[in-house]
């Protein structure tokens, strides 16, 4: 399960994705999520499906990268699902039994509400597999460089490169986890077997090891710091400037045009499903 975990990871390719200004990646991602949330049918969640999968395609990392990270939040999806199903009671009934109540708008609304977390999870691991970790540090600075004109700049450089270090650090643990993980399986320790209970019990032997390994990680990385004189943000200077190029034009255009659709499929979808018939 934790192999499955990929959020985090930068894998270069050359693709067009990689060549965009960090900068354009990180407001496009805010943009796409804000989105998410203002698409009302399945139109206009369809609509941002088929960019994002032009998204995911033009990176040229292998598809079952991104599927790995739909795997990991299975049961949250599942979860989910059947909670919408069983609280949802408008439109058609397809079961009734006991306690629970199915019907045509439940279905739809697990489905919709599923899909909105499938393009949350596979639109920011696009951003994770295209932006390396000290790029993003220089993207969400260089945003947020206007508050420091009220006080807050060294704030500001200390955020981005703590949620850096946080991002940079992810398949770090994880695969310090694998290995304590199969370190605790090599001396007979039973963890994928026995009741909720049990199973909880057997994570101990793996978050004591795993907590005191974070704890002298994150010592000898702020060592390391200090013995390079990192005293913040202020008066530093960037070896790579990052710069707006055509290519970041022409894809704050597509992504114009792709939102524009969104909200006019929300607001003529009964006129745009006449001209559907198979729908």
């Amino acid at each position: 399960m934790m192999s499955d975990i990929t959020f985090g990871q930068f894998i270069d390719t050359g693709s067009f994705l990689h060549k965009l200004d960090p900068r354009t990646k990180l407001l496009s991602l805010i943009a796409f999520i804000v989105f998410v949330f203002v698409a009302g049918n399945f139109l206009s969640l369809g609509l941002l499906s088929i960019i994002l999968l032009l998204a995911i395609f033009s990176s040229k990392i292998p598809v079952k990268m991104y599927l790995k990270n739909l795997k990991a939040i299975l049961p949250i999806l599942i979860i989910t699902a059947l909670l919408n199903v069983f609280y949802t009671d408008n439109g058609m009934i397809l079961l009734d039994w006991w306690i629970f109540t199915v019907t045509t708008g439940g279905v739809f609304r697990a489905l919709f509400m599923a899909a909105r977390i499938i393009l949350l999870i596979l639109s920011s691991a696009v951003l994770s597999y295209t932006t390396s970790p000290t790029s993003l540090t220089g993207a969400i600075e260089s945003l947020l460089k206007p508050l420091k004109y009220i006080g807050l700049g060294n704030a500001v450089h200390t955020m981005a490169m703590t949620m850096t270090i946080a991002l940079r650090f992810i398949p770090t643990l994880i695969e310090e986890t694998e290995k304590i993980m199969n370190a605790q399986k090599a001396r007979g320790a039973n963890l994928d077997s026995g009741n909720v209970i049990q199973r909880v019990k057997a994570l101990l032997p793996i978050l004591i090891p795993l907590l005191i390994s974070s704890v002298r990680r994150a010592y000898e990385l702020a060592e390391a710091m200090e013995c390079r004189c990192y005293n913040g943000g202020e008066g530093r200077t960037k070896y790579r400037l990052m710069r707006y190029s055509r290519l970041d034009f022409v894809a704050a255009v597509v992504l114009l045009f792709v939102f524009s659709g969104v909200i006019l499929l929300n607001i003529f979808e009964e006129l745009v499903l006449k001209f559907i018939p198979f729908i």
